[in-house]
């Protein structure tokens, strides 16, 4: 035994030796050795230990740097980060094999593992007793915990369920993986004080995350968000002790009576059950993308009586999403084996849901036979056009009660939903990027409605909600985000995939009961309403490098900015970070790093740094409106071909702009940038 200790107690000198010469040498951060010390000093077991000395033995400085430099922050949405190592130690490989996911998660402190699953629960669940308490409530905090497929989604829910029962909250577990809309509906059907999905929606495979949803069902918004942050920011160890006994939480698993609970309420999103029954030779192909989209879509579209196909290498849970380079239903390579099945079966349309099920993208057969891929923009403004047709159609909505509609909508999605809103006397409601606004304003208008008639909203029916919106609050049409986020109703607080999904299916009979493609019906409404288009693109500038590239690029458009684009002025410019701007309904929009331009021609330009990825992303925006009538079908294909062209060079202009005043001094001359943006 003597032996032994002093064994430990060299190679602990050892340990701590390579580490500090390692900082002296600046080949790992003092933030890392930090981190390091204080992650194995509340270590649980060997495995943080065994772990890191690898790494150190084998001098794997910018790995322990990736890993250590910071503890992962728990921000609006909650964590996001990988879950297994560039490197993977032979200690968290453990008994997997080399193809396999390891045996134990990323070890450090900016990783999603089980230290930060940890002190994330805990945080939100301190937050929750005090809210309790302000509120002089004695019952236990409710929390819904749900998760997808991915490597070790399962485990981190079983943990962060332990974590809350401990710490004196009631945990609801899903029995196995579940999509985030139906997280969503569940805290409210449940009556949970909030929720939590273990997700990186359509991440690598490497990644994992942890989004947090309060008690509306929506993601957190302030006060709530900065409280919860505030709280879990503050916890720096894995230990704690729990509760007394009798003070403890329950754990309860769930599963079926959500799911059909869910699927009742889904049903209702369609419109018009005749149109569906009437499209009998409509053939749909659709993909789960190994994710949770399969538990709710397909038994929704068998209910709903489409005749469909799923991709069968495809439908099955796999945390790698072995057939495809990345499990995001936006990229056309996503949807390659898809396609591949339409082109074998002669299907109408594809639908393909991401990991989480919240995303929804499609393909469809075009008029010239050839399957073609929809944007966001594109599918948003189908559902948002047929869905406000037909609530007018089925006297719904009507001219009296045409102001109480709401179209909600991101500032950077298409202005076509806009446009349709405003033909059909509907307001049009424009938030900032993320599903939680959109969802923040369901719940505003949920309390809108006078308190004695909203008692039990959760457990009305669809029809009876729709009435109380339209006569005392805001009656929700739709709502979307240009990357392929919809929603319908206020039943799920977040976009909805498998929503998405039967809303776009409905669209597609109702063009197929009318002897048309998908493609010719968006021409119609193009014709009535104008030509919109779009074009998004992404700049990446990796590492503190390329941080500080992105904050001189914005800086830069916000105090130089230019003054003409292409031979047409800037008549009006938006800084979100700065302006004092309101919505439509008087709401304060909130600070945001983000420049809208507005041209004298309707084109429109906005610019923002992403919150999740090393990028700057531009969104374009041109269209063209008839001056009387509607376009024909000459019309409107030139007027494709110049606004295609136009935004074209438009990108170029950005591009070309973007790439000097990544690499220029401050002292860029606002006549450089002017010029930039014209010389194309």
């Amino acid at each position: 035994m003597p032996e032994e200790l002093a064994a430990m107690a060299e190679n602990a000198e050892q340990f701590n030796s390579k580490i500090e010469r390692a900082v002296a040498g600046r080949q790992l951060m003092e933030s890392a050795a930090k981190n390091i010390q204080a992650l194995l000093g509340g270590a649980p077991s060997d495995l943080y230990l065994r772990a890191v000395s690898e790494l150190v033995d084998a001098a794997e400085w910018s790995e322990l740097n990736d890993r250590f430099y910071q503890t992962l922050a728990f921000g609006t949405g909650g964590l996001r980060g990988r879950t297994t190592g560039k490197i993977v130690t032979a200690s968290e490989r453990g008994n997997a094999r080399q193809d396999e996911r390891p045996e134990f998660p990323c070890v450090g402190t900016n990783a999603m593992n089980f230290f930060n699953i940890s002190r994330a629960t805990r945080g939100l669940v301190a937050y929750l007793h005090d809210c309790n308490g302000d509120k002089r409530i004695s019952a236990k905090p409710k929390i819904v915990i749900a998760h997808d497929p991915r490597f070790f989604s399962k485990e981190f829910s079983e943990l962060a369920a332990k974590v809350a029962s401990e710490n004196g909250c009631d945990a609801f577990v899903f029995d196995g993986p579940r999509s985030v809309p139906e997280l969503s509906f569940a805290v409210r059907y449940l009556r949970a004080s909030a929720g939590v999905v273990i997700t990186a929606s359509h991440n690598p495979p490497y990644d994992n995350g942890y989004k947090v949803y309060f008690g509306d069902g929506a993601q957190i918004v302030e006060p709530h968000a900065s409280g919860i942050i505030a709280k879990v920011n503050a916890i720096v160890s894995e230990a704690y002790k729990p509760v007394a006994r009798d003070r403890q939480g329950k754990i309860t698993i769930i599963g079926k009576d959500i799911d059909d609970a869910y699927m009742d309420r889904l049903e209702t999103l369609v419109l018009d059950p005749t149109v569906i029954r009437e499209a009998t030779l409509l053939k749909i192909i659709y993909t789960p993308l190994h994710g949770t989209g399969g538990v709710i879509i397909k038994p929704m579209l068998k209910r709903l009586g489409f005749n469909f196909k799923v991709v069968p290498e495809q439908d099955h849970f796999d945390g790698r999403f072995a057939t495809v380079k990345s499990p995001n239903p936006e990229n056309a390579e996503a949807l390659t084996m898809a396609i591949d099945l339409a082109e074998k079966e002669d299907a109408d349309a594809v639908v393909a849901t991401d990991p989480d099920c919240d995303r929804m993208g499609a393909a469809v057969r075009a008029s010239d036979g050839k399957m073609k891929l929809l944007t966001g923009n594109q599918i948003g403004s189908l559902i948002a056009w047929y869905r406000t047709r037909a609530l007018f159609e089925k006297g719904v909505l009507n001219k009296q009660n045409a102001s109480r509609g709401v179209i909600i909508k991101t500032f950077v999605t298409t202005d076509l939903q806009k446009a349709i809103a405003a033909h059909y006397g509907l307001r049009c409601v424009e938030t900032l990027t993320g599903f939680k606004y959109i969802g923040a304003k369901l719940g505003n208008y949920e309390l809108a409605i006078p308190e004695q008639l909203r008692q039990n909203y959760v457990d009305l029916s669809e029809d009876e909600t729709r009435k109380l919106r339209l006569e005392h609050s805001s009656f929700y049409v739709f709502g979307g985000e240009e990357s392929y986020g919809y929603s319908g109703a206020d039943f799920v607080r977040d976009k909805d995939g498998n929503g998405a999904v039967i809303m776009f299916c409905e669209v597609a009979a109702y063009a197929k009961v009318h002897g048309q493609t998908v493609d010719q019906l968006l021409d119609d409404i193009y014709s009535e309403f104008g030509y919109f288009a779009e074009k998004n693109g992404s700049l990446v500038f990796d590492g503190a490098e390329g941080a500080t590239k992105i904050a001189r690029l914005i800086k830069t458009y916000a105090t130089d900015p230019f003054q003409e684009v292409l031979g047409s002025k800037v008549t009006n410019i938006r800084n979100f970070e700065t302006d004092d701007i309101k919505d439509v309904e008087g709401d304060q929009i909130p600070k945001e790093k983000m420049l809208m331009f507005e041209l004298q021609d309707g084109t429109r330009i906005a610019v923002r740094p992403s919150g999740t990825e090393p990028k700057i992303k531009y969104y374009l925006f041109a269209h063209r409106r008839p001056e009387r009538g509607k376009f024909n079908s000459e019309e409107l294909n030139q007027i494709k071909t110049e606004v295609k062209e136009k935004l074209d060079r438009l990108w170029e202009a950005a591009t070309r702009s973007a790439a000097v005043l990544a690499v220029a001094g401050s002292d860029l001359q606002r006549a450089s940038l002017h010029g930039l943006f014209c010389a194309v």
